[in-house]
């Protein structure tokens, strides 16, 4: 069985981010049909190209950036540091935007509408083209950072970033234009759950990349060098927890599966177990109890 991992995160993420952006567009357009301001449809379309465009640019200036790591000298350590920064920005971010969204989910319509309409009232195309054009870049770079934290896993994330994004688009054509029925806040929530073990399995992978950026540090500059016992069997992540890398491989069937679905990784050590708790518990948590607020206010 191929190794899928690296691809069906970013597509999760991806679809989420995407289909997010689609239902601000959606929105906007149906308030501009209402209301007979049909000239503006391509404020929104140029909206949804600039915000496209600014978040390749995103891509390309972060792609460069690491082109110009990987020719320097110091390629080998500066790689897995590099990988871990970018890893706890996408953690951070969205980590942010699955609480953030699951408190606003009630009052978004009502917010972009309410925008919408100041914008016709007053004549201001700005007013729309830079909602659009904001709501599309704000998902786009949540993406861009994601993908290029896993930069070193090749062209499966990016292929999986494009996947999603298909099918957000097909979302939401289906449900704008076709007139598709779509459990919108069940779609959330169960996207957002699966994100939530995601992310959480890329807190180990993030320290296990800020492991080895230390470790190679450490054979290089002797001030790091105290940071590794060399009797260890790692710089900071401290003793192994189980290595099941001859029973269950996370790149194999079925631990690829529970790579994706549970964070699995065929080694782990204490470290990396603790903050894979830690963050469940935490972000994990306050997720959930955004969502029970919102059954409750909704009963």
């Amino acid at each position: 069985m191929p190794d899928i991992t690296a691809a069906l995160p970013t597509f999760f993420i991806t679809l989420r981010e995407g289909f997010e952006a689609a239902l601000v567009v959606g929105i906007v357009l149906s308030c501009i049909q209402k209301a007979g301001a049909l000239p503006l449809r391509r404020w929104v379309a140029a909206g949804v190209a600039v915000g496209v465009a600014a978040s390749v640019a995103v891509g390309w200036v972060l792609h460069a950036l690491l082109v110009a790591i990987d020719a320097s000298e110091r390629a080998t350590i500066l790689k897995p540091a590099i990988e871990a920064l970018f890893a706890v920005i996408a953690i951070a971010a969205l980590s942010w935007m699955l609480i953030w969204m699951t408190q606003q989910a009630k009052s978004l319509k009502g917010e972009i509408e309410g925008a919408v309409r100041a914008s016709l009232a007053g004549g201001s195309a700005a007013g729309v083209f830079s909602l659009v054009a904001i709501a599309v870049l704000r998902e786009g770079f949540e993406t861009v950072i994601f993908v290029t934290a896993q930069f070193s896993q090749g062209w499966q994330p990016v292929a999986g970033a494009v996947a999603g994004l298909a099918g957000a688009t097909l979302l939401g054509v289906a449900l704008f234009a076709w007139g598709v029925r779509i459990d919108i806040r069940r779609f959330f929530q169960v996207m957002g759950a699966i994100l939530v073990v995601v992310v959480a399995g890329f807190v180990v992978s993030a320290l296990k990349n800020l492991n080895l950026a230390i470790e190679l540090a450490a054979q290089v500059y002797p001030q790091w060098s105290s940071l590794c016992n060399p009797d260890a069997s790692s710089c900071i992540l401290g003793a192994q927890v189980w290595d099941l890398k001859a029973v269950l491989p996370d790149r194999e069937f079925p631990g690829v599966l529970f790579k994706l679905l549970l964070g699995y990784r065929d080694r782990i050590y204490a470290l990396q177990a603790v903050g894979y708790v830690l963050f469940l518990g935490a972000i994990g948590g306050l997720y959930f109890q955004s969502l029970n607020a919102g059954t409750r206010a909704d009963g």
